[in-house]
């Protein structure tokens, strides 16, 4: 008797085991399908950011087809008054490059962008001079300002013949 009942009570816990094994496989099933669908986007968002189907124009044009056109005078540019409470400037200087295949090239090329320029300075100085010289001392902020100031003489412009701008000798004061 002892032994039947030592037997069923086995038995028993045994049946209340497998009940929670498989309420337990359930859950985890459920979730790891959750978390496994989550890393699918995740992956499927990089993935998307690595291989872009629209080409950067900068990377496209080849050296040959770039005509260089430096301003000739440093820009000096005052900036946003930063923690310090003084105006500061940043004195720099700018090349513009130009895009020969493009077709507003005939319109800007380095012959008769100069006749342009201080509308060009203008726009550089509108863009740069909203930042501090904290800011702009950091590269990788500088490089969005860059982004900035090239979209803002594209859209003065009204052009893409400018591809890229380079901005150089930077100093602070």
């Amino acid at each position: 008797m002892k032994k039947n009942l030592l037997t069923v009570l086995i038995l028993a816990l045994m049946i209340v085991n497998v009940a929670l094994s498989v309420i337990t496989m359930i859950s985890i099933t459920g979730t790891n399908k959750k978390t496994a669908a989550l890393v699918d986007t995740i992956a499927t968002v990089l993935n998307l950011e690595l291989v872009s189907d629209e080409e950067d124009p900068a990377q496209s044009i080849s050296l040959a087809d770039t005509e260089i056109y430096t301003i000739a005078d440093s820009m000096t540019i005052p900036l946003k008054i930063g923690e310090s409470g003084k105006q500061e400037y940043m004195i720099c200087r700018i090349a513009l490059s130009i895009n020969t295949k493009d077709e507003d090239y005939k319109t800007y090329n380095s012959e008769t962008i100069g006749t342009y320029e201080p509308y060009i300075k203008q726009a550089i100085e509108g863009v740069i001079s909203s930042y501090d010289s904290a800011y702009l001392s950091n590269p990788a902020n500088r490089d969005e300002v860059k982004k900035e100031v090239l979209k803002a003489i594209q859209n003065w412009l009204d052009s893409s013949v400018v591809y890229d701008i380079s901005i150089s000798d930077v100093k602070f004061g």
